[in-house]
């Protein structure tokens, strides 16, 4: 099977695909008969770009907003079906995270830390890895998107967009009940509501819980999740509180390995060659705090948040020409805690200079500590998952452990100035100081120290980022800008607590990157679009390598990513909504002399990275309306890829399909929704433990849900 296979169950999505989409285009007239309805709203400001809130028609960047709202119409409930539309963005389900993980790839580059994740306005993960496995789309008020770095608001954490999950605020909730049911082994349960209130503090709670089975065998997943806000307005200010719990129990699948320049046909599709007591479990627990407080030289924002995340991972993946006949040992896996704890301070002051010029200051520590013990054996397995063996049966090799201490401290400002009504300027610096330490240790079965080693690595340098907004026209709410912004940003070497112990510590990664774009609005707010052309030089990419035969993270030299995006969105009324999309991205290496595993040097110059399409596009129709039938489509389209660093193996193009169908009434909202209708199975993450092993699309999904109002 290639890995551009269909199953053959694929003949049912494609003739719903003309179904679904001829009732959508029927409905068509019904929309235009109601064109008197109320113009389509989008938010005004955008959070995640600066310390200030900025009308998003003058943000000097590309930025998209995806309100809560639309994910409940399009019946979103994971990342990537609720960034499916945004210009540019394609987010991999899965990976070495488990089945609730995901691999968002943006500007097309395709690493675990190379954007940011934050979540209520603090960096989810910390100075360590986007926690993704842990996110939770419930009750959600919007997410925003900005493409590329922010080098001032949150220092040495991203480059290639930041991805802002906003939960609707203390007191504001949905307020609603939800159950869903469907296939394969799929059913959830969510609670949102408001809390009575507690003199002057507002309360919400929303309570969820789900247990997913995936088409690869063996796979699934159980997860509770509780959020609880509390917001009040008191004589010191704006106050604020949120506990967030999340107990995460995951089965997970194998990755398929390449062999030569294609999937290889030894491993069956779906095969799990992980041991049959093969986990994932995380819980996690967040606490947030702020304070915003009026003085008399301004504003006060403070921010504080402490989490702690503990796993218990085991797994195992098939050793490069592996065996097939369940005698020879041909995989390598380990039984692995990992802990991690991460602290996030933000202070600042805010305030107007003049009727013009506003101006921030401020000081933040995102500072985290990790550890992970590991087990680390080697078993015979058959590649079909027959006779797999339990991890408890198999002798134990080696011992290792790995300790990590970084702390990412930062001095900063921003200035924005409104000179006149038709331009906007924004310029930030900061001083950044990182300081990490690590430890790491590989002992024998018989405890005696065999390999390890510490490392401390101090880095102060300066980072920031100027653009400006111009108005090209303007009457009243439609609008033509023209945006140009430069940055300037860098982020110590990732650390993923993989079961190896690599006590060296990588260099610091560091881009700069200009955009250049323009964005409208017409017929008060109906038609949205946005374009932009960026590039960005990059310098030592963290990738996973294969080092002496084992997996291992190495800088990549020198790297250029350019392309542009654009996205536009059309209510051709209140209730029915077009949206489009198209990003061309050119991501390649421009100096990587790469050491192959016989000690030969590859020069990868102008290959273009692994698992980055160049041409992504989406199409999605919406129709919504207050009272009576709803329903959606998504259609994306990724381009050709490669599957390996000398672009000698093909990933051709593909594309997806999602729908759905529902009636609302006031009392109720049922909805059947599908993904992946067209059953695509092709490669969408490549493991960074297993060599030249690749994380399938899972299958087909049907769900059918009700919520009723509370």
């Amino acid at each position: 099977m290639t890995a551009s296979s269909v199953l053959p169950s694929h003949t049912i999505a494609r003739r719903a695909f003309p179904l679904v989409s001829a009732g959508l285009i029927s409905l068509l007239p019904v929309a235009a008969v109601r064109a008197d309805s109320e113009p389509f709203e989008l938010p005004k400001f955008f959070a995640t770009a600066t310390q200030l809130p900025t009308l998003i028609a003058v943000v000097p960047g590309m930025v998209s907003v995806v309100s809560g709202q639309d994910l409940a119409n399009r019946g979103a409930r994971d990342l990537r079906s609720a960034l499916a539309l945004v210009g540019g963005v394609d987010i991999a389900p899965g990976g070495d995270a488990g089945p609730a993980g995901s691999a968002p790839g943006l500007w097309g580059l395709r690493e675990a830390d190379a954007f940011l994740l934050v979540v209520d306005g603090v960096p989810s993960g910390g100075a360590f890895n986007p926690a993704l496995a842990s996110l939770d789309l419930t009750n959600i008020d919007r997410i925003e998107v900005l493409r590329g770095a922010a080098p001032v608001m949150y220092g040495a954490t991203s480059f290639v967009g930041v991805i802002h999950v906003i939960h609707a605020a203390a007191g504001k909730s949905s307020e609603s009940f939800t159950l869903s049911g469907g296939t394969p082994g799929t059913a959830s349960a969510a609670w949102d509501l408001n809390l009575p209130a507690w003199g002057k503090v507002a309360q919400s709670l929303s309570v969820n819980g789900e247990r997913r089975s995936y088409s690869q065998d063996d796979a699934s997943l159980q997860r509770l999740h509780a959020l609880y806000r509390a917001a009040a307005s008191l004589p010191i200010g704006r106050v604020r509180f949120d506990l967030e719990l999340t107990a995460l129990h995951q089965s997970p699948y194998s990755p398929h390995p390449r062999e030569g320049s294609a999937l290889t046909t030894r491993f069956p599709l779906d095969a799990n060659v992980n041991p049959r007591d093969a986990r994932q479990d995380l819980n996690r627990g967040q606490f947030n705090a702020g304070l915003e407080h009026n003085t008399s030289f301004g504003q006060w924002t403070t921010t504080v948040s402490l989490a702690r995340t503990t796993q218990q991972n085991t797994r195992g993946y098939l050793r490069p020409d592996f065996a097939v006949d369940g005698v020879t040992i041909n995989a390598d896996g380990f039984r692995q805690k990992v802990g991690t704890t991460d602290v996030y301070v933000n202070s600042f002051l805010s305030w107007a200079i003049d009727p013009t010029l506003q101006a921030a200051l401020g000081a933040d520590l995102l500072s985290g500590h990790g550890r992970q013990t590991s087990q680390n054996f080697e078993y015979a397995v058959f590649p079909n998952s027959s006779h797999r063996p339990d991890s408890h049966s198999i002798h134990t090799d080696e011992f290792t452990s790995l300790e990590d201490t970084r702390n990412f401290s930062g001095l900063y400002s921003e200035l924005q100035w409104t000179p006149s009504d038709r331009s906007h300027l924004v310029a930030g610096l900061r001083l950044n100081h990182t300081t990490e330490s690590r430890t790491g240790s590989v002992r024998d079965d018989t405890g005696a120290l065999i390999d390890g080693g510490n490392d401390h690595l101090t880095k102060t340098r300066l980072a920031g980022s100027v653009g400006g907004t111009f108005t090209l026209w303007k009457d009243g709410t439609d609008y033509v800008n023209a945006f140009s912004d430069y940055r300037d940003t860098y982020k110590p070497a990732a650390i993923d607590f993989g079961p190896e112990a690599e006590g060296e510590i990588l260099k610091p990664e560091t881009a700069q990157s200009w955009q250049l774009g323009f964005r409208g609005s017409a017929n008060e707010g109906r038609l949205t679009w946005e374009a932009s052309y960026f590039n960005m030089r990059f310098e030592n990419l963290v990738i996973r390598e294969n080092i002496g035969g084992l997996p291992a993270l190495a800088n990549a030299g020198k790297e250029r990513f350019k392309g542009y995006e654009f996205e536009t969105s059309y209510a051709l009324s209140g209730d029915l909504r077009v949206s489009v999309s198209y990003a061309w991205h050119d991501a390649r290496f421009t100096d990587y002399a790469r050491l192959r595993p016989d000690n030969s040097i590859q020069q990868l110059a102008g290959k273009r990275l692994e698992l980055s399409p160049q041409t992504l596009a989406a199409l999605g129709l919406v129709y919504s309306p207050t009272l009576g039938p709803i329903a959606s489509l998504t259609w994306t389209h990724l381009g050709s890829q490669f599957l390996n660093k000398g672009n000698s193996s093909v990933l051709p193009a593909y594309a997806t399909l999602a729908a759905g169908v529902g009636y609302r009434t006031k009392s109720w909202t049922g909805r059947l929704d599908g993904t992946n209708l067209t059953d695509r199975r092709d490669p969408a993450a490549e493991s960074e433990i297993g060599d030249a092993q690749f994380y399938r699309l899972p299958g087909r999904t049907i769900l059918l849900s009700v919520t009723r109002p509370l």
